[in-house]
């Protein structure tokens, strides 16, 4: 039996170097977890302003997935109701579209023995395709788009989420149902969490 608890596996997280080699910024884990978290936030890895200031979500993209879930800030940044756990902890980097995926070296090396330290969690928001992959596995669609649409199936136990970058402001457009559907019952569900 494993005597590694949440704080020595963060602790280890944070002096990570795994990617060293190939992050261009260098790495810099950001990662919020708590035990007692009903809430589990699955990105896809920090941006470069996050990065730079070590506070996940602390862009635009948090800004909308704050309003996503009505919540404020100090609320999003309790560790003792939200995990915020992306599929990469360091920035990757940018390529010619946004940001690079997630580096998988993360996910392999951590994620599974973070993912059994976060017993309380309750509603976990899965956003965008790596996430998707690794939490919904088969259970996921063709598409991001077909997966969120079925976002009931997942329900209530996952709320699978597009990403809430402003560079998916057309994604919103195309698809008014998103914020009429699923964000009240998502906010239904996180208000009885916390």
């Amino acid at each position: 039996m494993s005597t590694e608890t949440l704080d020595i596996l963060l602790t280890q997280i944070q002096a990570c170097r795994l990617c060293h080699s190939v992050l261009p910024e260098g790495p810099r884990p950001v990662v919020q977890a708590s035990a007692s978290a009903p809430i589990l936030v699955v990105g896809q890895a920090p941006g470069r302003r996050v990065h730079e200031t070590g506070i996940p979500f602390n862009d635009p993209s948090g800004d909308r997935l704050r309003q996503w879930m009505g919540i404020e800030r100090d609320q999003f940044y309790d560790d003792t109701k939200i995990n915020i756990v992306p599929m990469g902890f360091c920035f990757p980097g940018t390529g010619k579209s946004g940001d690079l995926p997630p580096r998988p070296e993360c996910a392999e090396a951590w994620r599974s023995r973070l993912m059994r330290k976060l017993s309380s969690v309750r509603l976990t928001l899965v956003i965008g395709q790596y996430a998707m992959d690794w939490h919904l596995g088969d259970r996921k669609r063709k598409t991001v788009t077909d997966t969120v649409k079925n976002w009931q199936e997942y329900w209530p136990d996952i709320v699978v989420l597009p990403h809430p970058s402003p560079r998916n402001n057309i994604w919103l457009k195309r698809n008014p149902w998103f914020e009429v559907d699923v964000i009240p019952m998502l906010q239904e569900r996180i208000q009885k969490l916390i």
